[in-house]
């Protein structure tokens, strides 16, 4: 489908009018059809350019009503250029009737009409990004908020490149000793110790986690952070989601578990937004079957996959087991504690900071939207990764340290290196495939098919 030995070009700036308007044109021939339509204001041989330069000119249009079109070329001559081949960009006047006179000029002239992200593919293609960071390019380009801006430029920089392929330089690395040492097996020489091989695979695998859940943990970058409520059954949960989302979604009860399935609701948060989630009440023990196993294994996901956790609590009855322990654990990252039916005389006292509420009178619902903001916004400054990097890379990243535990669990039985060496080899083909060291045609096409023309 893509061809790099010949010359593309594409009008590279926003649809519509615009005080300026640029015209991108990459490959071998792009100097050459430059020379045939523009004339320096200086006496310049474009032939002669060595380094990047910026010419003002004149460019020669045809189908335009001006035939002289007054512009400024900056010229990529080597492989500095964002495409690491002869690279020309004509700004020029952003009317749209005259970009596509610059643009059938240059195409007239030899270039051939760009595909969509096709100048970053030349980029991927060659090494001047990973898929990664082409991914990021268009996590860039369509940002509708500063920290959908933030997170693709995050990744543009190499937020995710970086640990990926110094993970795989280490495995790279760990795959050469373990295959030495299978070269020379009669000979009784050790290459790695196994203590050794424990640590690098552990490493790597506590490396892969770290990214699989800054991947996972946000499928998208549109889709606004998880706060899933938790507690006991009849801690007054769906009262509190009712009154935070300020309809009746969730169906209250005295009778405890009267929630069987989740509930989601989006709440508007002002400068952020968050998903609220209602989930079955935690039981002391949970049924070997029926429709409270099943409530209780879909609660368990939601919390699983949850990036603010609200531990409810019932003011009016003292703490029990289960709930001393959630406090004394504290393994989310962003965990709120809160307080319900706080309209009662007396209150269980903790032994942490927690938000007083009452669903039914109103009570510290506005405090809970500020904190409840707060964890948002840290959730969405944590965020490192683009939406299309994670939908594409989870998978990998998974049979990627599903295959590092395998080698572990190998190493510690003392298997033999050489199954040891074929876990690593998977696990290093999948991380290959996260930045496009390994890659077909489906995933190109899949990635870069989503660009517009021009980028």
């Amino acid at each position: 489908m893509y061809h790099s030995d010949d010359t593309i070009a594409a009008i590279a700036s926003a649809s519509g009018g615009a005080a300026r308007g640029i015209v991108r044109i990459s490959g071998p021939s792009a100097i050459a059809i430059l020379e045939s339509c523009f004339r320096p204001c200086a006496s310049v041989n474009l032939r002669d350019v060595r380094l990047p330069t910026v010419h003002s000119g004149t460019l020669a249009t045809s189908g335009s009503h001006v035939a002289q079109l007054p512009v400024e070329v900056y010229l990529w001559p080597d492989a500095r250029s964002y495409t690491r081949q002869p690279s020309v960009e004509i700004h020029g006047m952003g009317s749209p009737p005259l970009l596509s006179a610059m643009l059938k000029t240059v195409c007239a002239a030899g270039a051939r009409l760009a595909e969509p992200g096709e100048f970053t593919l030349r980029a991927f293609l060659a090494g001047r990004l990973d898929l990664t960071q082409a991914e990021a390019v268009l996590g860039i380009i369509n940002a509708r908020g500063q920290q959908e801006f933030r997170t693709a430029l995050e990744q543009l920089a190499g937020g995710l490149a970086r640990p990926l392929n110094q993970l795989r330089d280490r495995l790279l690395d760990l795959l050469a000793h373990l295959e030495a040492g299978l070269d020379f097996v009669e000979d009784d020489i050790q290459f790695i110790a196994p203590r050794q091989i424990e640590l690098e695979l552990e490493q790597g695998a506590a490396v892969i986690a770290g990214l699989n859940a800054q991947l996972c943990g946000r499928k998208r970058t549109d889709e606004p952070p998880r706060a899933v409520l938790v507690g006991r059954p009849n801690v007054g949960k769906s009262s509190l989601f009712n009154a935070l989302a300020k309809h009746a979604g969730a169906l209250v009860s005295d009778q405890p578990g009267t929630t069987r399935d989740y509930l989601t609701t989006v709440l508007d948060l002002g400068p952020a937004r968050c998903q609220l989630i209602d989930t079955a009440g935690v039981e002391p023990e949970v049924p070997a079957s029926g429709i409270s196993r099943v409530a209780a294994q879909l609660a368990s996901s939601q919390e699983a996959n949850c990036d603010i956790r609200l531990l409810c609590i019932d003011s009016s009855r003292p703490l029990n087991d289960w709930e001393r322990r959630q406090l004394a654990a504290n393994q989310f990252a962003e965990q709120i504690v809160v307080v319900t039916k706080c309209e009662a005389a007396d209150r269980t006292t903790l032994p942490c900071a927690a938000i007083d509420t009452s669903a039914k009178r109103g009570l510290g619902l506005d405090a809970l939207r500020r904190e409840l903001c707060l964890a948002a916004i840290r959730v969405d400054r944590d965020s490192s990764a683009s939406g299309l990097t994670a939908e594409r890379c989870g998978e990998s990243l998974r049979q990627a340290g599903e295959a590092l535990v395998r080698a572990r669990q190998l190493n510690e039985s003392a298997a033999g290196e050489e199954l040891i060496a074929a876990e690593v080899r998977l696990g290093l083909g999948e991380l290959g495939m996260v930045v496009g060291a390994v890659y077909t045609d489906d995933i190109l096409d899949r990635v870069f098919s989503r660009f517009c023309i021009g980028k």
